[in-house]
């Protein structure tokens, strides 16, 4: 019985009268763009890894950084690109022939990024002997470029 009067008082302290509650501003999600410029560096400082790994030979090295920044912002059209390009100098071609592609689905209106990824593709089948395959993704490239 003692147990029922002490939750009773206690759940009475908690309840409120209509019409007197405080006046407090209403809750505010909290900011996201410090998380978002953070995340930003540290995509700018894996890219710019990546290219130095890639132009010293480390295309490993250069992937891995690449691979780390796309789990961070996985619709960086411009990391897949770049993605691309190393996966051409490892000479994986279908591979990147596919990242290509990949960075296209998220460039949206960027043009010269869509067209810069075409003329990979174009690179990309002309080493697997695809020269047909290859002239249609250098025409989809001018195209898209004009």
């Amino acid at each position: 019985m003692k147990y029922v009067i002490i939750v009773s008082s206690v759940l009475a302290g908690c309840a409120t009268v209509p019409g007197l509650e405080p006046d407090l501003p209403p809750v505010q999600p909290p900011e996201t763009a410090p998380a978002s410029r953070s995340e930003n560096i540290a995509i700018a400082g894996l890219m710019e890894n990546a290219r130095a790994d890639a132009a010293a030979g480390r295309l490993a090295n250069a992937a891995a950084a690449l691979e780390r920044a796309l789990r961070i912002e996985p619709r960086n059209p411009r990391l897949w690109q770049e993605l691309a390009r190393v996966r051409l100098k490892q000479g994986q071609y279908a591979q990147a022939e596919s990242v290509a592609a990949r960075s296209n689905s998220w460039a949206g209106s960027d043009n010269a990024l869509r067209a810069e990824n075409w003329r990979l593709i174009a690179e990309a089948r002309t080493a697997r002997g695809d020269a047909e395959g290859a002239r249609a993704a250098l025409d989809t490239a001018e195209r898209i470029g004009r």
